[in-house]
Order: C-alpha cells, then sequence, then structure tokens
C-alpha cells in the first residue's frame, strides 16, 4: 500500500513534468445529457430532445483506463445523471475498482432515490440559486426548492451524517439574496456551501455558439451593480464570519472576493482574477456521447466510442495542448470561473 502511493506521487509528477498522462486522480462522467430543470444560466435543458446517454458497456471500457492511471474519484455530472436509468449500475462499476464517488444533482430525484444513493455513492454536491423563491425562479420550476429539501431530509434520515453539500452560482437573479442562500443552506441540512461566478463566454453547457452580448447581460451583474455586490460581500464578512472559519462556506474571503472582480473585468475595471489551474493534467471530462475534453470549457480531442481513453489522453493532439496550454493567455483560461488545482501530494478521495 505505502508502495502504490509513492508511486502514484511519482506518477502525478511526471504527468506535470512531461505533459503526458501517467495518473489521473479525478475524471468526470456526464452519465446523461438531459437535465430536470431549465436553469437561466444554462442551456443544457434545451437539447433534452436528443438524448444521449453513457452505458455500462461504456464505464466498462473506462475501467482498463481507470486502473492504469490510478484515478481514485469518479465525478458524476450532468445534466441530471440519476436521470441515467443505468445510474447505479455504472456506479456499481466503479466502486468494484475502489473509485470514489461523488453526485453532482438538482436535488429533484434524492428523495426517490436515497436509500440507493447512501448505499452507491460517497458524497453528494446539491445545485442552491437561493431561498425557495428565488431558487425556483432560476431553476424555472415550482417547488424545485421543495423537492431538493425533502431530498436531503429523505438521506438524512437514513444516514445522518452523509455528507451532502452546495454549490451556487452567483449571477444578476439572485447575488441580492447572498445571506438568504447561506441561511438556506443551513436550513436544508447542508454541511459546506461553495460560491462561483456564471460562465457566460464558453462553449460549455450546450452553447455551440456561445452566447451573444444581449443574452450575457442576462446573467451578468451589470457595472451599477457591482457597488451593491462589494458591499454585500463585506456584509458577508462581518455576518458570518464563525461559517469562513469552519468552513461551512468554502472558499475564504479572498476567494469571495474575486467573484466581485470577475464581474468587473468584463467592464474594464480590473483584469480577470487570476486562477492557478491544472485540470488538464489531472483530471478529463467525459461526456455522454464519449466525447473526451481536458475539462469544462476547452474542446473535446477524442471519444471512447474510437479509442480507449488512456489511448485519447496521450495522443498527439492531446500532449500538444496541454504543452502549449498558456493559461495567462488563452482565453478560454481567463474567463474561467471553475478550476482545479491538485498538487501531486494532495490526498483525492480514499486513496491508500
Amino acid at each position: 500500500m505505502f508502495t502504490q502511493s509513492l508511486i502514484q506521487l511519482f506518477n502525478r509528477y511526471r504527468t506535470l513534468q512531461t505533459d503526458r498522462i501517467s495518473a489521473l486522480p479525478i475524471v468526470i462522467l456526464m452519465p446523461h445529457s438531459a437535465c430536470n430543470c431549465k436553469c437561466v444560466m444554462c442551456d443544457i435543458w434545451k437539447d433534452n430532445k436528443n438524448l444521449k446517454q453513457l452505458g455500462p458497456d461504456d464505464i466498462s471500457g473506462l475501467l482498463d483506463s481507470l486502473k492504469k492511471f490510478g484515478t481514485s474519484q469518479v465525478v458524476m455530472s450532468g445534466g441530471e445523471a440519476l436521470l441515467n436509468p443505468n445510474f447505479f449500475r455504472l456506479c456499481s462499476l466503479l466502486r468494484q475498482e475502489k473509485i470514489k464517488i461523488t453526485l453532482l444533482s438538482t436535488g429533484l430525484l434524492l428523495k426517490k432515490n436515497a436509500e440507493q444513493l447512501v448505499a452507491t455513492v460517497h458524497d453528494i454536491i446539491v445545485s442552491v440559486d437561493g431561498n425557495a423563491e428565488i431558487h425556483d425562479r432560476v431553476r424555472n420550476l415550482p417547488g424545485a426548492f421543495q423537492k431538493m429539501k425533502e431530498g436531503i431530509s429523505s438521506i438524512r434520515k437514513i444516514r445522518k451524517d452523509f455528507p451532502i453539500s452546495g454549490r451556487t452560482v452567483i449571477q444578476s437573479l439572485n447575488f441580492r439574496y447572498w445571506m438568504d442562500i447561506i441561511e438556506s443552506a443551513k436550513e436544508i441540512g447542508l454541511n459546506q456551501i461553495s460560491f462561483l461566478p456564471a460562465d457566460v463566454s464558453s462553449h460549455a453547457f450546450n452553447r455551440e455558439q456561445g452566447w451573444a452580448p444581449d443574452r450575457q447581460q442576462e446573467i451578468l451583474l451589470s457595472k451599477e451593480d457591482l457597488i451593491e455586490l462589494q458591499k454585500i460581500i463585506q456584509q458577508l464578512g462581518e455576518k458570518f464570519g464563525p461559517l469562513f472559519d469552519n468552513r461551512f462556506i468554502a472558499e475564504s474571503p479572498e476567494k469571495i472576493q474575486k467573484i466581485h472582480d470577475y464581474y468587473a473585468a468584463f467592464y474594464g475595471l480590473n483584469p480577470f482574477p487570476y486562477k492557478k489551474c491544472n485540470a488538464p493534467w489531472v483530471s478529463t471530462v467525459v461526456e455522454a456521447d464519449g466525447t473526451v475534453r481536458p475539462c469544462f470549457f476547452h474542446e473535446g480531442f477524442g471519444n471512447i466510442h474510437q479509442d480507449s481513453l488512456a489511448t485519447i489522453l496521450n495522443s498527439d493532439r492531446a500532449v500538444h495542448f496541454r504543452k502549449s496550454l498558456d493559461m495567462d493567455r488563452n482565453p478560454v483560461c481567463r474567463k474561467c470561473v471553475c478550476y482545479l488545482n491538485l498538487s501531486p501530494r494532495a490526498r483525492v478521495a480514499d486513496e491508500p
């Protein structure tokens, strides 16, 4: 077991130094392309009629690559992963390889699947957009908050200490309710809540052409809103200091400030916040149609229906991408809202 850890450590360093994947701690899978919400800041649901999903054979085909790279955590993203009728079968295949499973969910199907979720996945992250009224408005779905709350309660009745956290996209429709979001997260029994700004510039989330300026402005804070946002961030620090200290609020006050700076950068008031990210070296995304991407936001460079994941990740195209990626200058990276920086020594999931 000790030798295994040393090998993984060596392989992680080698990946960063050579740009060839020798270790891949985290893999993000999108088991199902559709979503059961119609969120204002996301277009995934607009393509629900063109359903794509990963099946048991797809996951079985990934296992050799995951074992080769020592993958220890798989994040089930989407769309809504629980819409896949084979979701728990997919999880079973991964668990046989002792891989930790994290589910990202809208929360609408937690109650229905509570017993299987507690027995199958290791933790859950739900999307929280406000108090009940604002959450339902952002999700374009009446009763969405209540369903999520009931689902969390159902899981807690089965296992009180099951880890469930929340993630909030701060944008024009909910930034004024930031304090309510934190109170709501406490009310529904979350272990932690994290925050990030809205992505309005990439081709992710089913935006083949990207958003036009008028569509961006529906989600972006206005220049005038920034003054109010700064006051709210200051109030967060004053009111919720203990929640920053105990990490109920996942980000530090300094990182929360970067949400303001991100929106201010669209108006040329400051540069986009600096991000230290190594996601393409420590993780990958496999979409519901089999497309493999270095992260959510960059173009794909292969498909698991044509080649193995290991072959795709170390193809000439993929290696060249990593070697030539300058995150300080790349327009996608500069405006990224969701980044990952995992050091070789960082523990992932329940590694030996």
